[in-house]
């Protein structure tokens, strides 16, 4: 198995394509569908850390099942969000680069370097 330094988003789309067609599920794969499917994984991975203070996070991070779950979570967000892209034909390289440029615009680092908002 590949890791990331060796995989293509593009292997991973084509991955998860053949996954969907040979279960005969792209009639459920809609942008709809898949946006909620897309929110129910990213509340389970928010489930994980609910009502758990930062050091009982850190002390949960020591433990491998801990770490495999926020695994499996993430893991659940991206293949639905590869579909996505799959299904509205977006090129997600090209969509996060455009991203990063609009937000390095919006959060200058001169003004936002080490903190979560400014004040005006």
């Amino acid at each position: 198995m590949k890791g990331d330094k060796e995989t293509t988003v593009e292997e991973l789309k084509e991955k998860v394509r053949a996954f969907i067609k040979e279960r005969d599920w792209e009639k459920y794969h809609h942008p709809k569908d898949i946006s909620e499917s897309i929110c129910i994984e990213a509340a389970e991975l928010l489930e994980l850390f609910q009502w758990r203070s930062p050091e009982e996070i850190k002390e949960l991070m020591k433990r491998e099942d801990f770490r495999e779950s926020i695994g499996e979570e993430l893991a659940d967000i991206v293949i639905y969000s590869l579909s996505m892209a799959n299904v509205t034909n977006t090129d997600l390289t090209d969509a996060i680069e455009k991203k990063l440029q609009k937000n390095e615009r919006k959060y200058p680092v001169e003004k936002y370097k080490g903190k979560a908002y400014v004040e005006e």
